[in-house]
């Protein structure tokens, strides 16, 4: 579980978490987030970023505790092996290669494909394809590596998700785009260049630097082993006895 006071500028700021873009890449409304403009640099203000994060990750555990859907998007090259990784962990869905446009509009579509890769799973472990001749089988078995990649990391997704946590939202915008149409609530990393309104709870930070987003993936991660709350019991109304 992460411990907000935990959480300091100062880390924050050895792994290059406050560099944005060049000023003539920024979106006027991350302006609130500067603290400098250095060599034509954007610069973040680490302590507001602090603040964010820290709303951010109370907002992730409260989601995990309340048994809610979430689903983690990362598709950047430094981050994606970290992605798959969480979700394995911690048995949230996730989607580390390329966002499938339509995943919520076309969930259907979505969810039949994914139980179609279940399926030949299933089919391939239990020897039912043995008796196709090996270049056969060598093709379902692509087939089925080709699927994993796309759909592997939503093969528990049964519905569309309650929350979504987003690493760079300027370049998964398709997916913020689908997530507000669908209203699910969003946490996102948001560059200099993105519009830190496009979700719910942005996280105005460096979306580059692989130490800074392995930093706040950690406390992600963290936040995402939130013990669920325990059912509450059905107390039984005993009818009083009438004379």
């Amino acid at each position: 579980m992460f411990k907000p006071e935990d959480i300091s500028p100062e880390k924050m700021l050895e792994t290059g978490a406050h560099f944005g873009h060049q000023m003539r890449r920024w979106n006027p409304k991350m302006d609130e987030y500067r603290h400098a403009t250095k060599n034509g640099v954007y610069v973040f203000d680490l302590f507001k970023t602090r603040e964010s994060l820290v709303e951010a990750l109370n907002a992730i555990s409260e989601a995990t505790s309340k048994g809610n859907k979430i689903l983690l998007v990362g598709t950047k090259k430094q981050i994606k092996a970290r992605i798959k990784q969480i979700g394995e962990e911690t048995g949230v869905s996730y989607v580390d290669e390329r966002w499938l446009g339509g995943t919520f509009s076309n969930f259907k579509q979505i969810r039949a494909a994914v139980d179609q890769l279940i399926e030949m799973e299933r089919q391939m472990k239990e020897g039912e394809f043995d008796d196709r001749t090996k270049k056969e089988r060598l093709d379902i078995q692509r087939d089925i590596e080709k699927m994993e990649k796309k759909f592997g990391g939503l093969r528990d997704l049964k519905k569309t998700p309650d929350m979504m946590i987003i690493i760079d939202i300027y370049r998964e915008r398709s997916a913020v785009k689908e997530a507000n149409g669908a209203k699910i609530k969003t946490v996102g990393i948001v560059d200099s260049n993105g519009n830190p309104e496009l979700v719910n709870y942005p996280v105005p930070m460096n979306d580059d630097s692989p130490e800074a987003l392995n930093y706040v993936l950690d406390l992600i991660s963290q936040a995402l082993k939130a013990k669920p709350e325990p059912a509450k019991k059905a107390t039984k109304k005993v009818a009083k006895k009438t004379k």
